[in-house]
């Protein structure tokens, strides 16, 4: 069948294994300090690999290659993910790179405690109920999909935003990215997260700058390409941090 695989351009390569890491299939390994694409049947046509790669050398390319085996993946990663949870192992396998490794982020509650008026107010603790975050980066099959309400924001909006993490990130899993500097589609990759998983809400928080409408039609393309009827709304702040509709 005809579709859309990565192509590596070796000559371009410098053998940092950047893509074999960030490959969560496996498809991509090193032979002989060269990346090599070794199971074009691995490769689901996402591109986690082009992001990391300091030289350019991925591309995507559209020709005969062996249909996407979702079940052969999935178990190859299974098995790369038990290894990579051995201790030792996490630097030497393509799912192990600390930067690309998914990972649900367990949040233990501290225990409250009266604080005098004078004594310094605790620092506010973080919402994040994962790793990555970059919507690049997350593998569309990550156990933490699973039953998630999704928020996909815009890069700056955390910073726009003061309260981001307590009104935004709470009870949620976070992606986030920037359509002006990210050379992607991410539609594709949000259709596949949607599809792929058991999604129960989308939420887009997004700039009021032109640029920002590109996150919010990809989220819109990505929920009609996956024919689910999922709740979703869109949040848009201004440059000032200040909602304006949602």
């Amino acid at each position: 069948m005809v579709r859309k695989v990565i192509k590596i351009d070796e000559s371009k390569c410098v053998g940092c294994e950047l893509c074999a890491k960030a490959c969560h299939e496996g498809a991509i390994g090193m032979v002989d300090g060269v990346a090599k694409l070794l199971r074009e049947d691995y490769c689901d046509g996402l591109g986690n690999c082009l992001p990391v790669c300091p030289t350019g050398a991925i591309t995507f390319e559209e020709r005969e290659a062996a249909a996407f085996d979702k079940k052969a993946a999935a178990q190859n990663m299974e098995e790369c993910e038990s290894e990579c949870n051995e201790e030792g192992a996490v630097e030497d396998l393509p799912c192990g790179c600390p930067g690309t490794h998914s990972r649900t982020l367990k949040r233990e509650k501290k225990p409250s405690r009266e604080v005098k008026p004078s004594a310094r107010e605790e620092a506010p603790r973080s919402e994040l109920n994962q790793w990555p975050v970059q919507i690049q980066l997350a593998p569309v099959n990550a156990p933490y999909f699973k039953g998630a309400r999704l928020l996909i924001a815009a890069d700056c909006a955390a910073y726009a935003y003061a309260n981001f993490h307590a009104d935004f990130m709470r009870g949620k899993i976070t992606l986030i990215g920037c359509p002006k500097l990210d050379d992607v589609e991410y539609s594709e990759k949000l259709t596949e997260i949607i599809s792929r998983n058991d999604i129960k809400s989308v939420t887009v928080v997004r700039m009021e700058v032109p640029c920002c409408g590109g996150l919010e039609h990809a989220v819109v393309a990505a929920l009609k390409n996956s024919g689910k009827m999922i709740p979703w709304q869109v949040v848009t702040l201004s440059t000032e941090g200040e909602i304006l509709e949602e």
